[in-house]
């Protein structure tokens, strides 16, 4: 493959997979003018973000079956109508309800450019690159929480939230016309595999019970709930808290993105010496270090505007390591059924991140602490599930190679 190939190639599977982020980013800046016009408030229209989060979760679970059956892109391409009729419909809602019901419906389109671009990934590139080529992915992914809320900031000041809605319908109709005419498809349609409930679940349990799988997707899931939960939080904790215009927002949120890009992009330089298992435990420990500082600081009012800001920023800047490595140690045992693992895996992500984002919205008591809360719970029990899991693969490891040295000893004897 040509470095100019394997460029677009992960050009293209980056938009797929920042498809998600920029429909949950862009539109934040515009909470309180949403509430404001539908004549609701600001909790309120946080729940359309909750359903999204909800309807990502469920969807991921139904395309990792059909990528398996179909192939990659017929899959994508119903995915991907479905998000444009949902976003129209997000466009023209005249109440939050209505918002809240397209939202759930656009999640349950979008989701199926997340779930085939981590699939695609599994089938174009060997599986030692994976962690690389997923770094590289959070290069393009990364981009959207510098531009999504920056631009989302902009257009609901000056046209209206509205018509945040009509720019991700335009961009998805790019993204569809790029899938059609510049993305191979990666696997051709197995007709071996059913598409009934009993053997999809057989599918999924066989994912389940591998100790790597649930060990890593289970740890970036975690990890990843904090950044939801900072999302869902950060609009109330930054604008009606301290106060900052929607512009200002959209700034501080492409601030604390430079973070998560650059930390991306450094994984990809360490992971020349280093291993996914090496990374990842350093990462979480300095995530739940950040996350119980900036806990505290909350409680006693140590931090201000400023000091909230640069806590947030190591946080997530974690999270640049924990993704990467993380979702490539969850696939890497898989090839036939890694359309089903890569849903199972981004399904588990986003219920833990729905949960989350809907926690902070339960908790909110008018000050910064459900969200700060729930980021510094998340990266603890991140760090906790890794800790624990890596001794179960380890013992099991352990008890694989004593039955396979005893079953060798029986051939020679």
């Amino acid at each position: 493959m040509t470095t100019r190939r394997k460029f677009f190639l992960i050009l293209i599977l980056g938009m797929l997979s920042a498809i998600g982020p920029f429909s949950i980013d862009m539109y934040l800046p515009g909470f309180p003018a949403i509430a404001a016009d539908l004549n609701t408030t600001v909790a309120h229209v946080s729940l359309s973000l909750s359903s999204f989060f909800i309807g990502i979760s469920t969807g991921q679970l139904i395309y990792g079956p059909l990528l398996d059956r179909y192939g990659r892109k017929r899959p994508l391409y119903t995915g991907l109508i479905i998000y444009l009729i949902a976003s129209i419909g997000c466009a023209l809602a005249t109440s939050a309800d209505a918002l809240i019901w397209f939202r759930l419906i656009q999640a349950l389109g979008g989701c199926a450019g997340m779930v085939a671009a981590r699939a695609m990934v599994r089938d174009l590139f060997p599986v030692e690159e994976n962690a690389k080529v997923f770094s590289t992915l959070m290069l393009v992914i990364g981009v959207s929480p510098i531009i999504a809320p920056t631009l989302g900031g902009y257009i609901s000041a000056e046209f209206g939230w509205h018509y945040v809605f009509v720019v991700l319908t335009a961009m998805a109709a790019f993204i569809l016309i790029a899938v059609h005419f510049y993305l191979p498809e990666s696997r051709k349609p197995d007709t071996t595999l059913s598409l009934r409930p009993k053997p999809i679940m057989r599918s999924f349990l066989a994912v389940l019970k591998e100790p790597q799988f649930y060990t890593y997707a289970l740890t970036g899931s975690a990890a990843a709930a904090g950044l939801y939960a900072y999302i869902s939080g950060s609009p109330y904790v930054f604008m009606e808290l301290f106060k900052v215009s929607e512009q200002q927002y959209g700034w501080i949120f492409a601030l604390v993105a430079i973070g998560l890009i650059v930390a991306s992009q450094l994984n990809s330089l360490l992971l020349r010496r280093y291993k996914s298992e090496q990374i990842i435990p350093v990462a979480l420990f300095f995530q739940s270090i950040t996350g119980i500082t900036l806990f505290f600081g909350s409680i006693y009012g140590w931090l201000g505007l400023f000091g909230t800001v640069g806590l947030i920023f190591c946080f997530l800047s974690c999270q640049g390591f924990t993704f990467p490595n993380s979702s490539a140690l969850s696939l890497a045992p898989f090839s036939r059924n890694a359309g089903s693992a890569s849903a199972l895996m981004g399904g588990i992500q986003m219920a833990i991140g729905a949960s989350t984002s809907a926690l902070v919205s339960l908790l909110s008591n008018g000050t910064a602490l459900p969200m700060t809360g729930v980021m510094a719970a998340c990266a603890i029990s991140s760090f906790s599930i890794l800790l624990i899991g890596r001794r179960i693969i380890y013992s099991r490891a352990t008890v694989e190679k004593t039955q396979e040295e005893s079953a060798e000893m029986l051939i020679t004897s």
